[in-house]
């Protein structure tokens, strides 16, 4: 090495690297200095950089992989949330009900009891939980239960007391209050109807939240999750509190995740006031897109369909179209890169319609593209022909491997065989438009190898179904791999991330064992055994 150049802190060797890099696919060692690959090749090339001081650890023939980046989390809420009570692991309402009266034991009666995960369309008998029956288990305490994808909740008397609700009570704008027969509420919340109850809620302090931010940081790095995309959710108003958190942790050197943080739509005229742009920040905080949403959940039948669903109607756009085309093309002309929610068919359709004459408009005026792509966020059903119209946008999308498993049940209940359309990753993929992964969490687990296993299998962890659902929609592992590092780094022009070579950021993930080289069937039980952010260890097993 030359006298000048950086002498390796921690080489990783007898290794399978899958580095992203076209120009060397794979790499056995790796020296890491400075916070960055130094070099990558063969134990060769690379043990004999050591000197005195340089930690050589031997992976033992383990897979190593660029740090995932979750492109899609709601991470305000996760953080939060993961200190509410636990409701994905449930099999019927009777074991909610129990959970929660459980969580009241030693509290003082006006401390609320919150939670999220349930899961309604997985248990024995598909009941959601009303009002009534949470008021049997909990009679004086607060509750609200987000259900697992965020579009609906459940809340008991004490709550809509808290949040005047009753009767009387209008559904706000894209939002509906559950009644029954004679108008009283069920305590089942849809959308923005949500809110009334969460305003009622106490907010944690900035100490809570700090500390929460940093706990979650380490869930992630033990998942191997290196970058986020912070997500807002619709009629946010937590935003605000969560940048500046990050901003707080990157001033003093305590960030310890590569974080986009979205801004809300609704805020469109203060951002374009203020001059922000998408990318603006550093190599660690950074503005991303402006988030907009044009349609709700399959779970809480408020995803916009272009038929009715087989035990409901069509669901709802929740923004005009014409207002969202209009805020689309000013946030465009002010170089903001936007995300669009859109789940169902029809909400899918709509938007690619805007975005065509976003381009058509754009080529009629000269003007340029913005440097970031616009998104499109879940693509969740979308009919092939409509698929087929994203190849000539210029768009990137991001799809929840993880949460179609939580969806077949209720995909099959409520489209039928229309679910071919739903989850279709290969499709998306065929069509040249860059594919990211994500999590969505907290709907889902955020381990990025939940999501891996979703997208090649397309079944649950116990093999469910046999050959998989819908399997003409599944991906390669490499091309899952990828659409978790590579792709979202090249979307979003961070260059020196997503790939291992020299002087790329040294954010790595070292799996278990070869996922590349595993059968499907062994892929549930691999786990991450070392994450690299910035060139320091900040997980390892054992």
């Amino acid at each position: 090495m030359h006298a000048s150049t950086p002498v390796p802190d921690v080489i990783l060797s007898n290794a399978v690297i899958a580095t992203q890099n076209p120009r060397q696919p794979i790499a056995q060692a790796l020296a890491i200095g400075q916070g960055r690959i130094l070099a990558a090749g063969t134990n060769g090339d690379i043990l004999h950089l050591a000197v005195a001081d340089t930690q050589t650890i031997d992976l033992d023939g383990r897979l190593v992989v660029p740090g995932f980046i979750d492109t899609h989390i709601h991470f305000y809420e996760y953080a939060l949330k993961r200190q509410g009570v636990r409701l994905d692991d449930l099999t019927s309402l009777e074991e909610l009900l129990e959970r929660v009266r459980q969580e009241t034991v030693d509290r003082p009666p006006s401390q609320w009891i919150m939670g999220q995960g349930w899961n309604e369309t997985d248990w024995r008998e598909p009941r959601m939980p009303t009002r009534q029956a949470l008021d049997q288990a909990v009679p004086n305490h607060p509750v609200l239960l987000w259900r697992c994808d965020l579009h609906l909740a459940a809340a008991n008397s004490a709550a809509l007391k808290l949040a005047n609700i009753d009767a009387g009570t209008p559904d706000p704008p894209e939002g509906r209050i559950e009644r029954d027969a004679a108008g009283e509420p069920t305590g089942i919340l849809r959308e923005l109807a949500i809110n009334l109850v969460r305003q009622a809620v106490a907010p944690p302090d900035a100490d809570q939240v700090t500390q929460a931010f940093e706990e979650a940081t380490r869930a992630l790095h033990r998942r191997g999750v290196t970058g986020i995309h912070d997500v807002r959710l619709m009629a946010d108003k937590d935003g605000a509190g969560a940048f500046q958190t990050f901003q707080a942790l990157d001033r003093n050197g305590r960030l310890a995740l590569r974080t986009w943080v979205t801004l809300p739509g609704d805020r469109l005229d203060d951002i374009i006031g203020l001059g922000l742009r998408t990318g603006f920040g550093n190599n660690r905080l950074r503005v991303g897109h402006v988030k907009f949403f044009s349609d709700g959940g399959m779970g809480a039948r408020t995803a916009w369909m272009i038929d009715p669903y087989l035990d409901a109607q069509r669901g709802m756009p929740l923004m005009d179209m014409a207002a969202l085309a209009h805020d689309i093309h000013r946030a465009d002309e002010a170089g903001l890169s936007v995300m669009v929610h859109a789940v169902g068919d029809r909400a899918n359709r709509e938007l690619i319609t805007i975005f065509e004459t976003l381009e058509s408009s754009r080529a009629r005026s000269g003007g340029s593209r913005t440097p970031i792509p616009h998104r499109i966020e879940h693509v969740q059903m979308i009919r092939p022909e409509d698929a087929d119209r994203l190849r000539t946008l210029h768009l990137a999308l991001c799809v929840t491997p993880a949460n179609m498993v939580l969806d077949i049940n209720l995909i099959d209940s409520a489209v039928g065989e229309k679910g071919r359309w739903t989850y279709a990753f290969r499709r998306l993929m065929d069509t040249g438009a860059p594919v990211m992964f994500s999590s969505d969490c907290p709907v889902c687990d955020p381990d990025p190898l939940v999501g891996i296993h979703a997208a090649v299998t397309r079944q649950r962890a116990d093999g469910t179904p046999q050959g998989g659902w819908h399997p003409q929609n599944r991906v390669t592992a490499a091309e899952a791999i990828q659409a978790y590092t590579a792709t979202p780094a090249a979307v979003h022009g961070a260059t020196d991330l997503g790939m291992i070579a020299p002087g790329k950021k040294a954010d790595l993930a070292v799996l278990s064992e070869n996922l590349l080289a595993s059968p499907p069937s062994r892929m549930p039980l691999i786990k991450v055994d070392m994450t690299l952010f910035e060139g320091k260890i900040v997980h390892r097993t054992g």
